[in-house]
């Protein structure tokens, strides 16, 4: 059976945009809780799609509510969803990211969004030493085709301990090793979109086995778990 994201999730999202406050969004609360049931079966089902090809141990699906403590930004609430699907430690790593927005601000999105310090050296030794494996993953047409190219946050030369000159700095100065996917809302809508999502999804396969193949051994290639 299908799953579709309902039509009234960009609507009211829109209108939580121009109504960010406890007043309203307690009087649409209702409207609220039956789009966010649809929106956690369509992550649900996401996540059982990734099971047939994948090993993904949790869903966490964010809440609505802002953490305001630490920011300057003091509305309460998100204008989106998002979700996140991790795969199966520590034998597995990276993992897939849903966010669904109005105006076309939708993605998905995989990789490693904020790696541990030992995870980012490791990866980065890995490169420093032979980066044709990865390039060959990443440059691959269909690979190429979907996912595009690295997205994320960088250093501006080089991380210490690697010379700002090595032919692989492109790829070693990354701070995350991320890539993304934009969809419109209409394509969003379509009856069509998980099956688009899951596709997404199983193409970045080689970029995950290499990245948990690198995380899971040494630099002489022994497994450390």
């Amino acid at each position: 059976m299908s799953a579709i994201i309902p039509q009234s999730v960009f609507p009211f999202l829109k209108k939580l945009e121009k109504n960010n406050n406890r007043e309203w969004f307690n009087d649409n609360k209702p409207e609220f809780k039956a789009i966010e049931g649809d929106v956690k079966i369509f992550y649900n089902r996401i996540m059982e799609n990734l099971n047939k090809h994948d090993d993904i141990d949790k869903l966490k699906i964010f809440r609505i509510y802002r953490d305001v403590r630490f920011s300057k930004n003091k509305l309460p609430y998100k204008t989106h969803f998002g979700g996140s699907f991790h795969r199966t430690k520590p034998k597995l790593r990276g993992g897939y990211y849903l966010h669904i927005q109005p105006n076309n601000e939708n993605f998905i999105a995989v990789g490693f969004w904020d790696p541990a310090a030992s995870d980012l050296l490791r990866i980065r030794k890995e490169i420093a030493m032979d980066d044709e494996e990865i390039r060959a993953i990443i440059t691959n047409k269909k690979f190429k085709t979907i996912w595009g190219s690295f997205v994320g946050d960088e250093v501006k030369t080089a991380p210490k301990g690697f010379s700002k000159d090595h032919k692989a700095i492109d790829l070693i100065k990354k701070k995350q090793y991320i890539f993304t996917r934009k969809f419109t809302d209409k394509q969003v809508l379509d009856k069509n979109f998980i099956v688009e999502v899951d596709k997404s999804f199983k193409t970045v396969r080689p970029y995950f086995d290499y990245m948990s193949d690198v995380l899971t051994t040494d630099l002489n290639g022994v497994s450390l778990i």
